[in-house]
């Protein structure tokens, strides 16, 4: 081996463990929670109910009360950093977070760039309706009147299965659509389950409840690629907060609706 090959082998065996150096380092995320005593959650402040900013000028909502668990489960101290929708996974790449907790959605485009724990919250459009209207699939829209927000995912989608004899009435926004389901206009609405709880808010004298799925996209905790052992860790937090009920209660509060059985 010549002088310069020697060289240059030394140089890619020093690179080489730099690398892995990073990659081990990168891979501790929990241990770095644990050594700091805090835990950095990206949650959202204009989406209620998962974040939002109450009277007191206080973070509130669902994503606030699951970092909040997450945190006690850890037994690190949270601190809450309030993200957009746009900024929350440049904040996670560039550690200015160590877990997004925003009403996150996974597809192809964001697995690309960080990881998903297992899902914590249901975000989902379906059909709604009062107990006593018997609606369990789309082909008991027959004959129905059914409220739609126009051009909404749920209105493209339920105009795909919809049966011919559905009267399909569309409004320009949720309010428009809210206040034809609580005025009577409409017997069943198609929406958001986030638009379902603003109505239950309200505490109405006819309750939407769900009577079947639309299109199911549910919420996730994002954090930094290779990650294992904080994604067993959230992962063990999350199955644990389902098994002991303790994550129903938060979607209760927040949602007024129950975990959906397959999540």
């Amino acid at each position: 081996m010549n002088r310069r090959t020697f060289i240059a082998s030394v140089g890619a065996a020093i690179v080489g463990l730099a690398l892995s150096d990073a990659t081990v380092a990168r891979a501790d995320a929990l241990a770095d929670i644990a050594a700091r005593g805090t835990v950095r959650i990206a949650v959202p402040q204009d989406f209620p109910p998962f974040g939002s900013v109450g009277t007191d000028m206080a973070p509130r909502g669902y994503d606030i009360d699951m970092a909040n668990l997450i945190g006690e489960k850890l037994g690190a101290k949270v601190e809450i950093v309030p993200v957009t929708s746009a900024n929350r996974i440049p904040y996670l790449q560039t550690s200015k977070v160590d877990l997004v907790i925003s009403s996150l959605g996974k597809n192809a485009e964001r697995e690309a760039v960080i990881d998903f724990s297992d899902a914590y919250a249901p975000f989902f459009n379906g059909v709604f309706a009062p107990a006593d209207v018997v609606v369990a699939k789309a082909e008991d829209l027959s004959g129905k009147t059914v409220g739609v927000t126009r051009g909404a995912i749920e209105d493209l989608e339920l105009t795909k299965i919809a049966p011919a004899d559905a009267d399909i009435k569309r409004y320009e926004d949720n309010n428009g659509t809210i206040s034809a389901f609580l005025s009577g206009q409409v017997e069943v609405v198609a929406t958001g389950n986030v638009v379902a709880a603003a109505i239950l808010e309200k505490n109405p004298p006819k309750r939407p409840e769900m009577k079947f799925l639309i299109k199911n996209s549910p919420c996730y905790i994002g954090m930094n690629k290779n990650e294992p052992a904080l994604m067993a860790k959230v992962n063990e937090i999350i199955a644990a907060a389902k098994a002991d009920g303790s994550l129903n209660a938060i979607s209760q509060a927040w949602l007024k609706l129950d975990l959906p059985a397959e999540m």
